[in-house]
């Protein structure tokens, strides 16, 4: 049964890397794809936590840690980049 719930995970976090990359390519402005980048960090982040758990490793925790702070940054960057650029 929990090797069930396991694939239905993954099968989930699959799916929205599908949709996201969709967004990401379709656009249609800049924004929509930094969005959709972020989305596609975040599920990257969940399928390694997913596999951590799953597999026992906890020193896949600490990678998607790192991705967490490196997308949080790019994140701000495009933030200011677009308020320098607006106003």
């Amino acid at each position: 049964m929990t090797e069930l719930l396991w694939n239905i995970i993954m099968g989930f976090i699959s799916t929205g890397f599908v949709f996201a990359f969709l967004r990401l390519l379709k656009g249609p402005h800049l924004p929509d794809r930094v969005i959709s980048l972020d989305l596609i960090s975040v599920l990257a982040m969940g399928f390694i936590v997913t596999y951590a758990v799953r597999f026992n490793q906890p020193n896949f925790v600490d990678v998607a840690i790192i991705i967490a702070l490196i997308t949080f940054l790019g994140t701000v960057a495009f933030a200011y980049y677009l308020e320098r650029r607006v106003g």
